[in-house]
């Protein structure tokens, strides 16, 4: 199939699939919000878990459904926003994070801090009266106190929607401590202000005022004097705890050890005190070393606070808690010179193990509070946490036993993570053979709970060497490496697998660290060598302060390496386009500062790079010049002692640069942008490795690597195959000049090779003849956001695109890079061989790699587990079967590389089914165009195929009526993919799920609809007919008529509302859709519906829909334009003809020259652009202007026939003139007709040999359309050579028929020929009716010879027969005077033929039936209803064929009627 459109415009769709290990995440919550469904907290590795909660029984157990994967550093803040319902998460590496708050919990924005703000640590959201107004938070960036001295910091005011820095309230140093505590108070945009609290009791008071300032220049310092300063009062007890200020920001409560003071913010004193001891919070016993921070804050609400202006009198309610998980609820009450408070209820304390360490957090949740609870425990040395959650009611108390005990909070429900959601479906026995350990599956118990019980340090999969990923790398805290292969590439290894192709077959253990795997990297040798035995490496860090080298496929230990003094806690391995040596080495990072390469050539340390001031968190490897960038980021200040950029020359081991401050960070992302991008993970880490992409800076630009090469005039990037080396996949590119830190000249661009997953740099400057103009994309894309949390991801475009590929060279690089020198054993030579284009999977051996793609994505993507039979059938037909011993769930892909990731178990993932239509929409489309794509590649798969497709489409909805239906926007996006099954899939989809997701605007109401039931097209075109009355103005709007009743405003206006809104549409970023795409899939929805379920839509909506559509058409897009061209089409005759009236002529002239103006584009255009222009050509003369011409077939003509002498002789506009009237003589013969003779004209016009310009141009279509209306109507004769043209009428005055008989060559009427009534009877004819015209010619045939003509006449059952003679023929060719037949022959009736008919013979005259009645009839016909009437008995299928020289045989339908001698 040909690409019709370019790939680099077809809309996104991603699929995500997440691999849980056996043991669950430690999850340390450093930050907690709640909203009115769920409970989000994150943690310090910047994991954020989302909760939801049950909203009554006590018996309701909360358990996490879902991991939000957006950072890489401890989460510092979150912040839930009402309007929209989102998340905002903030974490220490100054990265944004905006979550959606409902599900499926997508990640809708993703941006970075610029890097002078500093790292944020507090956020409020700012309050505005205006509703049309974007959220708004206020986010504190600061620096804590270091040795005495004060650090600049930085309030900015963040636009909660985009996340982009609108301006900065405040720069500079604040004259109180670092801030504990922050509250926004005040009503309306211009009153705002931010109140700052400290551990002393002081605050400060900044206005957040509306400033300018760019996102990425640093600001001017502003210094904002407090506006209050309270001092500090003598602490004899110590320091304090925890600060909390009330929402209005007037009171801020100081908790200290055992007292807690509060204090007023604009008057600094003290307003009251409450003493904590005799409290669970303060008790007697409790020992002093305990330094675990308490916590509180004010409760928020109504019933919680109130205010009496007479009396000034405040009530406040507070929340403190211990380090122990006590609580208690106060309530104050503060009047002028009176302070009370009570103690409302209390939260008992945790009955903790001996050494546990207990972190508490508290949020509130309406009339809940929600207890977090973070629990330590240590596994081989490594401290780990596991969170807990409780909700205890505020309103519901349980009273105790004992006189003087406080009412304790009513427990509603608990819950955390359990291990037995991550315990194995399956177990396995080992045995410890030379370090390696091979797992064969059995039955037994064994070891069960030693290898379970352990925990994963780092992760990592194996999908560099293939398409898919194939392996999973597990490295624990007890130093133990795990290889768990879930996928066999091999179909001839399927036999171990018990039914299917993709079990987890065999398992590996690396045994020899000491200590916690903290990095793992597997790296493909490129230089050949015939010392080394070994192909992969697989390179592990471990807090044993060693590396370790073992051969992959071995098993075996190559080398450790002792060059490290602290912990190793990263592995980078060279990216694409790097020199050789140095693509055969890696950088080692450890805690101690020192960043070493490692040759895996010669197994030594070949380079060090000391001198860090500490631990490079983030560490970029630049190959084409051979820099290194070491960024130091103290991710808790921002002077300039604080963070440093160390770039290293990897060459000569020489330090470059050493750049200090905030720039630091600035230059490590320019640094950044001119490294290539992995293609197996999308981000510019090189190599498989256990780095989190999630630590790549955020680039402004996500495509930076490819705009930068557009933007400097580079080639474009090309694919070709390098058969030097035939066991990897080259891709030459043209790449931008990268930056040179010594300032000399940039190197002139040379050509660079990609290899699966690593690189090498090709210094050949001949390029294989085997290029297309295409970057190559990796079709499943797999990252390890966290350790032991893997995600694949399944790019649907991308693995549509490899049908086209052929199994030579990429079996080789299968075989060549899985199995290595080991190939024999799993793949034999002939196996993927497939001789023919076509790649068929009828024979496992003959599997192809699109075959093996498509198996692999079904395996993972499929709801398993609902449908058995469905199931079943998968196993057994199609060899696709759930992979064992690991978690799969599912998970949806965010904004710029973060992951929104279910927890494993069919309950959570049936959860996203009913809760999104996004969700719906997008896997319903991967799967659906999975399987069909699988019918046409095997044909042993079809039943199994077509199952699943019906699943999908229909059988999901029947089994789980619950479940969303997906989006009709949504869906409308892939109506014009590059692929044919994602466009069936979504139209398939769309068809199904219309009549239960029409948008509520546009759906009919029962109370209004008819009596009648609209189900046909005919009676729909009269209900609109008779509701609406609209013409179309001169520049194709819609004029609404005064009749309108004002009872229908409402539904018009909300109508059109709907049809142009554009914010707020979430799909948009599932797809990467703009504002544009939101108002087209809109205008495209309400027309598809309009044509396709005009009975359940609203009548007007036709009216209202048509203009936008025509709008859409000429706005040639590529995305919607042909889609809207189509439905045009496709509604013309039954619903759009009426709304456009005598427009379609105005239309048709507009689409002319829009054709003319995408034809003549300039030659500098990109190809994607051609490629547009190529289908809307396509779209517009095959599919619109056709039914355009059907509906308007006067206009039609008229303008085609004005575009002779309005443009000029070469314009493309001729040629699709031409295109257009043969597919209209294909589609409605009967309507052309009556223009016969201006269709032939125009024909001839444009064959005219005195422009011979034209003529060239038009010449092919031009044969083509005299071919096709020879074909089409039989009084259109050609003869045998082609030179030789007769036109008959076809209706027409009886006394005026005619035959013109034309020479091509010349194209000039040589002949007219006397078709009128038979000779001797014109009596008969004046009294056969009162009508005008009547059919005349019904057939006609040139002799074989060419100098006779042959003419049949239905009206009258006559055959004329005209011999000419060449010379007589050629004597009075001058002359145009008709000329009578030569012979008459009269056909009897045939069987079935009826003289009452409609036809108005001249048979029914003679014979005289029911003259007067028909003559009463005719009188009450006009001539169009008359035409109407002939053209709908106009027989087109009468023949007459030549059996002999003087023979001639008349046929109709194919039946032989007779056989008449000449």
């Amino acid at each position: 199939m040909v690409d019709r459109h370019p790939t680099p415009h077809a809309m996104k769709c991603h699929s995500v699939a997440a691999l849980w290990s056996p043991s669950p995440p430690s999850h340390h919550v450093t930050a907690a919000a709640a909203t009115p469904a769920a409970l989000f907290t994150g943690a310090a590795d910047g994991t954020v878990l989302h909760w939801p909660l049950a909203t009554a029984s006590a018996s309701a157990s909360p358990r996490p459904s879902s991991l939000l994967c957006a950072h890489a550093a401890a989460i510092v803040a979150l912040c839930p926003l009402l309007s929209p319902a989102s998340l905002l998460a903030a974490c220490a590496a100054g990265v944004l994070s905006l979550f959606s708050a409902s599900a499926p919990l997508r990640c809708l924005r993703r941006r970075s801090l610029p890097p002078w703000a500093g790292s944020p640590s507090l956020v409020a959201p700012l309050t505005s009266t205006s509703t049309s107004s974007s959220p708004r938070v206020a986010i504190l960036c600061h620096a804590p106190d270091d040795g005495g001295h004060r650090h600049v910091s930085a309030l900015v005011v963040v636009d909660a929607r985009t996340l982009t820095v609108l301006h900065t309230a405040f720069h500079g140093t604040l004259s109180v401590a670092t801030p504990r505590a922050i509250a926004v108070c005040g009503c309306g945009d211009e009153a705002v202000t931010a109140v700052l609290a400290d551990v002393e009791g002081r605050a400060q008071v900044v206005p957040v005022a509306k400033g300018v300032a760019d996102e990425g220049d640093l600001p001017r310092r502003l210094s904002v004097s407090s506006m209050s300063s309270v001092a500090s009062a003598e602490m004899a007890d110590g320091r304090v705890e925890a600060v909390a200020l009330s929402h209005d920001g007037k009171v801020v409560a100081l908790v200290l050890k055992t007292r807690c003071l509060l204090k007023c913010v604009a008057e600094g004193v003290v307003l009251g005190e409450m003493s904590l001891l005799g409290t669970p919070l303060c008790k007697g016993d409790k020992e002093e070393e305990n330094r675990c921070s308490v916590g509180g804050f004010f409760l928020h609400g109504e019933e919680w606070n109130a205010c009496a202006p007479d009396d000034g009198i405040v009530v406040r309610s507070l929340v403190l808690w211990s380090s122990s998980g006590a609580a208690a609820v106060y309530r104050v009450v503060v009047g002028a010179s009176s302070f009370e408070s009570e103690v409302v209820c209390e939260i008992p304390d945790i009955l903790s193990m001996q050494g546990e360490v207990l972190e508490i957090k508290f949020c509130q949740l309406g009339q809940r509070l929600v207890r977090v609870e973070s629990c330590s425990y240590k596994v081989a040395g490594s401290l780990l946490w596991k969170p807990k959650i409780s909700i205890w009611s505020l309103d519901q108390f349980e009273l105790g036993i004992a006189e003087n005990k406080l009412p304790s909070s009513k427990l509603l429900g608990e819950g955390g993570l359990q291990v037995e959601e991550f315990k194995p479906e399956r177990s396995h026995s080992h045995c410890d053979v030379n370090n390696v350990v091979e797992i064969q599956v059995c039955s037994s118990d064994s070891n069960n709970l030693e290898r379970y019980g352990r925990t994963v340090s780092s992760s990592m999969v194996l999908s560099e060497d293939s398409y898919a990923p194939y392996a999973v790398v597990y490295g624990f805290h007890n130093g133990d490496i795990e290889v768990i292969r879930f996928l066999n590439v091999s179909p001839a290894t399927a036999k171990f697998g018990g039914g299917g192709i993709y079990p987890l077959i065999s398992e590996r253990f690396f045994l020899g660290h000491k200590g916690a795997i903290l990095c793992l990297a597997a790296h493909y040798m490129h230089a050949p060598s015939d010392s080394r035995n070994f192909h992969r490496a697989l390179i592990s860090g471990s807090s044993d302060c060693t590396i370790r080298v073992w051969d992959l496929d071995a098993g075996t230990l190559l080398s450790v390496m002792h060059h490290h003094v602290a912990s190793v806690k990263q592995i980078i391995l060279p990216p694409a386009w790097t020199y050789h040596p140095w693509d055969d080495c890696f950088l080692s990072v450890g805690e101690d500062g020192l960043v070493a390469l490692v040759s895996l050539e010669t197994m030594r340390v070949e380079r060090m790079f000391p001198g860090h001031p500490g631990y490079t968190s983030m560490v970029a490897w630049e190959g084409v010049k051979g820099y290194i960038a070491c960024l130091c980021r103290n991710l808790h200040t921002c002077n300039d002692a604080g963070s440093g950029l160390y770039i290293w020359d990897l060459k000569t081991g020489a330090q470059e640069r050493i750049i200090s401050g905030t720039a630091s960070q600035s230059v490590f992302e320019h640094f950044c942008r001119g490294i290539s991008k992995n293609s197996v993970t999308g981000s510019i880490l090189g190599g498989t490795t256990s780095a989190s992409s999630l630590l790549v800076p955020i680039f402004k630009d996500t495509s930076h690597l490819w705009s930068h090469a557009g933007k400097k005039g580079h080639a474009i990037p090309s694919v070709s195959t390098n058969h030097k080396n035939g066991s990897t996949v080259s891709v030459t590119v043209s790449a931008p000049t990268t930056y040179d830190f010594k300032g000399k000249t940039p190197a002139p661009d040379e050509a660079r090779v990609f290899h699966g997953g690593n690189s090498v740099y090709s210094s050949e400057k001949g390029v294989s003849s085997h290029s297309v103009n295409k970057r190559i994309k990796c079709p499943i894309k797999c990252s390890c956001p966290y350790p032991g949390i893997a995600s694949v991801r399944f790019d649907l475009t991308a693995i549509m695109s490899t049908q086209g590929m052929t199994n030579s060279n990429t079996d080789k690089q299968v075989r060549g890079h899985l199995h290595g020198e080991n190939a024999k054993e799993t793949l034999q030579p002939g196996m993927l061989d497939c001789p023919s284009g076509v790649h068929e999977m009828d024979s496992p051996s003959r599997e192809s790699l699109e075959g093996r793609l498509l198996r692999f994505s079904l395996c993972f993507l499929h709801l398993w587990d609902v449908d058995c039979d469905l199931d079943k059938l998968l196993v057994d037909e199609m060899q696709v079967c759930k992979p064992e011993d690991c978690h799969i769930a599912t998970g949806v892909v965010g904004d710029r590389g973060s992951f929104t990731l279910m927890f494993p178990g069919k309950e959570a993932t049936l959860e996203l089914w009913k809760s999104s239509a996004e969700f719906c929409a997008m896997r319903s489309l991967s799967i659906v165009s999975l399987a069909q794509r699988m019918i046409t590649l095997s044909r042993s798969c079809t039943n199994a195929s077509s199952a699943l497709a019906a699943f999908y489409t229909r059988h999901f909805a029947e089994k789980v009526p619950d479940i969303k239906p997906p989006s009709l926007q949504l869906l409308v996006s892939f109506w014009q993919h590059p692929s044919e099954h994602v466009r069936m899939a979504a139209r398939s989809l769309f068809h199904c799920a219309a009549p239960r997701s029409i948008p509520q605007p546009l759906r009919m109401h029962k109370n209004k609809a008819p009596d009648a039931v609209l189900s046909s097209s005919d009676n729909m075109n009269d209900f609109i007919s008779a509701v609406q009355s609209a013409s179309v103005s001169s520049d194709g709007e819609l004029k609404a008529d005064s009749g309108n009743v004002d009872k229908d405003d409402s539904d018009t206006a909300n109508m059109i509302s709907w049809l142009e809104s554009f914010e707020n549409q979430e799909w948009l970023s599932w797809i990467g859709g703009t504002s544009q795409d939101a108002m087209a899939s809109n205008i495209i929805v309400a027309a598809a519906l309009v044509v396709w379920y005009p009975s359940i839509v609203k009548a007007k909506l036709a009216s209202l829909v048509v203009s936008q559509l025509i709008k859409l058409v000429m706005s040639m897009n590529d995305r919607y334009s042909s889609t809207a061209a189509e439905l045009l089409a496709e509604g013309m005759e039954s619903t759009w003809k009426a709304c456009l009236g005598s427009e379609i002529t105005h239309f048709m002239s507009d689409i002319l020259f829009q054709i003319e103006c995408l034809s003549t584009a300039p030659s500098s255009s990109a190809i994607h652009k051609t490629a547009v222009a190529v289908t809307m050509r396509e779209a517009l003369v095959g599919t619109l202007l056709p039914s355009l011409a059907m509906a308007d077939v006067t206009g039609f003509f008229s303008v085609i026939e004005s575009q002779i002498w309005a443009t000029s002789s070469d314009s493309p506009v001729h040629v699709a003139s031409l295109k257009t009237l043969t597919r209209a003589v294909r589609g409605a013969p009967k309507a052309l007709a009556p223009y016969l003779e201006k269709a032939i004209s125009y024909i001839l016009h444009t064959m005219d040999p005195s422009n011979l310009i034209m003529r060239k141009a038009c010449i092919i279509s031009s044969m083509m359309a005299l071919r096709e209306m020879a074909r089409v109507f039989p009084m259109v004769a050609l003869n045998e050579s082609m030179t030789r043209l007769a036109v008959g009428d076809a209706i027409g005055e009886i006394h005026n028929a005619t035959i013109r008989v034309y020479d091509i060559e010349s194209v000039t009427k040589i002949r007219i020929l006397d078709a009128s009534g038979p000779p001797g009877l014109p009596s008969l004819l004046t009294g056969s009716s009162n009508t005008t015209a009547t059919i005349l010619i019904s057939a006609l045939s040139f002799s074989p010879d060419g100098e006779g003509l042959v003419a049949f006449s239905e009206n009258g059952l006559m055959i004329r027969w005209w011999s000419l003679g060449t010379g007589w023929w050629e004597r009075l060719s001058k002359s145009l005077t008709p000329i009578q037949c030569t012979k008459l022959i009269y056909v009897p009736p045939w069987e079935g033929f009826s003289p009452n008919s409609a036809r108005l013979s001249i048979i029914s005259s003679i014979l005289g039936h029911d003259k007067h009645g028909s003559s009463e009839k005719t009188k009450e016909l006009d001539e169009a209803d008359n035409l109407k009437l002939l053209l709908r008995n106009l027989d087109l299928s009468y023949r007459l064929q030549w059996v002999g020289r003087k023979t001639i045989k008349l046929t109709r339908h194919g039946q032989e009627l007779g056989t008449f001698q000449l």
